[in-house]
C-alpha cells in the first residue's frame, strides 16, 4: 500500500508512469508497506506463466528474501528507480522516506536492494547515476543503505504515520527496540534473497 498523499502520473513513453507526492512527506515517514492484499507469486508459479506475463511480472514486482515476487495491488508498483532515491525498503516491513519529499517530487527507490536477477541499463543523465543496475549492488551498497535507514528511522516517532496501522505488531516491536537502543538494528541484509547472496559471513549466518 502506497502513502495516501501520492498520485500516479504519466512521465514519458520511455519511462511510463511514476508516483508523485501531493504534499510534503517528511523524512522518517512510511511511504509503502506490504499489506495483506499484495499478490505473492511463488517461484514455481512464475515459471508456469508465459514469457510475456513473466516480463510484466518482472517489470512491476519485486523479489523478497525467499524468492517470492510481490506485486502491489495499488499504484505502488509504478515507483521508479533512481540512484538519487528518496525512499528505501527496510527490514521492518515498510519503505521509509530517507529525506523530505516535497509536493510534486517523484517518489523513487533503489532497485538494487530489490533482488534484481539480471543487469539493467538505466536511462538517466544524473551525474550520480550508476548507469547499470547489477545483482551485486546489494553487497556493494548495503552499508550505505543501512546508514541512511538508521538516520530516517530515528525520525519515525516525530512525524505523522498514516500507514502505521498496517505495520505488523512484531515488526513494530522490533522497531521500538531500535528506537530505544540504536545498537539493536535489523539490517537491510535480511531482505537479500538467500540463494543469490554474497554477503559477509556474519550476515549469512543471521539470514
Amino acid at each position: 500500500m502506497i502513502h495516501p498523499h501520492t498520485r500516479i502520473r504519466y512521465i514519458s513513453d520511455e519511462i511510463g508512469y511514476g508516483v508523485f507526492a501531493t504534499q510534503l512527506i517528511p523524512k522518517g515517514t512510511i511511504v509503502y508497506i506490504k499489506d495483506s492484499l499484495e499478490l505473492e507469486i511463488q517461484p514455481e508459479d512464475f515459471e508456469n506463466h508465459s514469457l510475456v506475463m513473466q516480463e510484466q511480472i518482472e517489470k512491476y514486482s519485486y523479489m523478497n528474501e525467499t524468492g517470492v515476487r510481490i506485486l502491489s495491488w495499488d499504484f505502488a508498483k509504478y515507483v521508479n528507480h533512481c540512484c538519487n532515491y528518496n525512499t528505501l525498503s527496510s527490514a521492518y516491513g515498510f519503505d521509509i522516506a530517507i529525506k523530505d519529499i516535497v509536493e510534486g517530487d517523484e517518489i523513487t527507490c533503489d532497485y538494487g536492494l530489490l533482488n534484481v536477477m539480471d543487469e539493467m541499463e538505466l536511462s538517466c543523465t544524473r551525474p550520480e547515476c550508476r548507469k547499470v543496475l547489477r545483482p551485486s549492488d546489494f553487497e556493494n551498497y548495503y552499508l550505505k543503505w543501512d546508514d541512511e535507514l538508521k538516520s530516517a528511522l530515528k525520525e519515525f516517532s516525530k512525524v505523522i504515520q498514516p500507514l502505521l496501522p498496517f505495520v505488523e505488531n512484531g515488526k513494530l516491536n522490533e522497531l521500538s527496540i531500535f528506537l530505544k537502543d540504536e545498537n539493536i538494528y535489523n539490517s537491510i541484509c535480511s531482505l537479500r534473497y538467500k540463494q543469490h547472496s554474497n554477503l559477509p559471513s556474519q550476515y549469512q549466518s543471521e539470514n
